[in-house]
């Protein structure tokens, strides 16, 4: 019996974790200490009514012989996948049905689809960079190399005609860093993989919270539909971190190697996935109605607003920063060239308020630090007062 070796390359300790353990270590040894979390990026405000009363709903459907459901469709009910074909149709981006997977959730998506891809392929991934690319690559043993992004390029790299890459990935809103593609900037990327014959993988899970005409979709882009495949959530959308409930867009003439991309994941998932409870799709459905889409909204306009007051604290303390504006992060340049996990241990123990230190996001991420907008108004307030107050002492003094 042989063992994959390639976990022996991945860093033991996933990011978010560590965090979570400094923490806890600290209130163990200062009980009073009132910290305000401004790091791991879950949703704090509760499922909307729309998607609760739809839920409850599907509950009584369960309890009934003549409504109740067993085994679903692994790739997904007809009815939330409609209302995403419909939810594409406003973006000016046409779907078929049988090209949206429903999941649960982005992150596994991200994962799993690596099934469909030789491991010799060549990964291309931003730096910083969301771990969940770079580690579930590591696992199958593929070469990875890196997009330099930088406070030059404002945390947005573009494509190198001298960099040869097969699988890209692309995070817009991104995270970490909070900035996002414009479209002359995707139609970039889409026209460097179509001249590779590569592939993009785009993670969208940050659409809703864009506004003006900045893409919300890889596939408002030229060409996209023949070298890319989206992931999306309801996870920052609609709030469903513990509801889980995602999809996946494969284009019906993606082909790669003289195989459908599209009939290689609906064989993968029907083999491997047993597909997303009946009740939970039923509150994804919901999202799309029109109450669902006015509830939602709010809840966005909320994240967004302790976005702007985070934003507002970095400009008035002269604090260079991405995001805040299309995203729920900010992405901060740690004052007096301060390391990251300098500059957690920093506001842990002076301010009491928790981030997540760039570093761990990547080398590039060194000397910079991300604050999520996910919290309360009120604590986020709070929260900036506390910064605002510390970096003024110890930097502006």
């Amino acid at each position: 019996m042989k063992i994959n070796g390639n976990y022996a390359n991945i860093q033991q300790s996933y990011l978010f974790s560590t965090v979570a353990a400094k923490v806890k270590q600290y209130s163990q040894e200062h009980p009073q200490a009132d910290i305000i979390k401004l790091g791991i990026g879950d949703v704090t405000l509760p499922l909307c009514s729309a998607v609760c009363d739809a839920m409850h709903a599907a509950v009584d459907e369960m309890g009934v012989q003549e409504t109740f459901k067993g085994y679903g469709p692994e790739q997904g009910y007809g009815f939330l996948k409609e209302a995403l074909v419909s939810y594409y149709a406003g973006k000016g981006v046409t779907l078929m049905p049988d090209e949206i997977f429903i999941s649960d959730g982005a992150k596994s998506d991200l994962g799993n689809i690596l099934d469909l891809f030789d491991r010799d392929n060549t990964v291309l991934v931003p730096d910083p960079v969301y771990p969940v690319y770079v580690d579930t690559n590591i696992m199958d043993g593929r070469r990875i190399i890196f997009a330099d992004a930088n406070e030059s390029n404002g945390f947005l790299p573009m494509p190198d005609k001298d960099t040869d890459a097969d699988i890209i990935y692309i995070c817009s809103p991104n995270n970490p860093t909070g900035a996002v593609y414009n479209k002359q900037q995707l139609k970039a990327w889409v026209d460097y993989a179509l001249a590779r014959q590569a592939l993009i993988l785009f993670d969208a899970a940050y659409e809703a919270f864009i506004s003006g005409d900045l893409p919300t979709s890889i596939y408002q882009i030229e060409g996209a539909q023949e070298c890319a495949i989206e992931f999306c959530s309801f996870s920052k959308t609609a709030g469903f971190t513990g509801t889980r409930c995602g999809y996946t867009v494969v284009p019906a003439g993606l082909e790669r190697g003289g195989m459908k991309l599209n009939k290689m994941w609906l064989r993968r998932q029907t083999t491997k996935f047993n597909g997303v409870p009946y009740i939970v799709q039923k509150g994804a459905a919901a999202v799309f109605s029109p109450e669902g889409q006015k509830q939602i909204r709010q809840n966005i306009a909320y994240y967004k607003n302790n976005a702007q007051v985070i934003a507002r604290t970095m400009r008035e303390l002269g604090i260079w920063f991405t995001g805040g504006e299309n995203s729920p992060y900010i992405w901060l340049k740690c004052p007096g060239g301060m390391k990251s996990w300098d500059f957690f241990d920093y506001l842990l123990e002076k301010a009491n308020v928790v981030g997540t230190p760039g570093s761990g996001f990547g080398k590039n991420g060194e000397c910079f630090f991300r604050l999520t907008a996910f919290g309360d108004a009120g604590r986020t307030l709070e929260a900036t007062e506390r910064i605002k107050k510390l970096i003024k002492n110890d930097f502006r003094g």
